[in-house]
């Protein structure tokens, strides 16, 4: 089970970062999905797991691209909300030459996660073998995770990325 964040990465090479009032050519522009949460759910699922996901997405085009794309790879995203009103997490990637990258993410309905939303999917907890949680989601709502996944006694995993100061 991931309890975690789904996000739609938008990504664009460039020869340096752009600088402030300064607009730069990219180069070659990708989608392609994200959010820590989709990609640990989808990484778990192509090595054989079973996975469900707590998580939300905007309703929007992203979002039902996302939920698409999830549930061809096998994850459960039936306690996935879709936020009406609220934008799917995007993740906007720039890439530079040498691998690096810079990105901002703008969080969408990853932030609206709730205690609640942990709450519609209490089964999930109780026959999970295994959880995983990270900090794309409000904190609060990832130490709840944390939390129901001692009390079901999963085997409990805490990715804590984004680090924030």
């Amino acid at each position: 089970m991931v309890v975690g964040s789904v996000n739609m990465d938008l990504v664009v090479e460039a020869e340096r970062p752009a600088r402030p009032g300064e607009t730069l050519l990219g180069g070659r522009f990708s989608m392609a999905g994200g959010g820590k949460g989709a990609n640990q759910a989808v990484a778990a699922a192509r090595l054989g797991a079973s996975v469900a996901m707590v998580g939300a997405v905007g309703g929007d085009r992203f979002g039902e691209i996302m939920l698409s794309a999830l549930e061809e790879e096998g994850v459960d995203c039936r306690h996935v909300a879709t936020r009406n009103g609220e934008a799917t997490g995007v993740a906007m990637i720039t890439v530079f030459p040498g691998g690096e990258n810079s990105i901002i993410v703008a969080p969408g309905a990853n932030a609206t996660v709730t205690g609640g939303d942990l709450l519609e999917g209490g089964s999930l907890f109780e026959g999970a073998d295994a959880l995983l949680v990270q900090l794309e989601l409000p904190p609060e709502t990832a130490v709840e995770a944390l939390k129901l996944g001692k009390t079901s006694r999963a085997l409990t995993v805490f990715d804590p990325a984004p680090y924030t100061a």
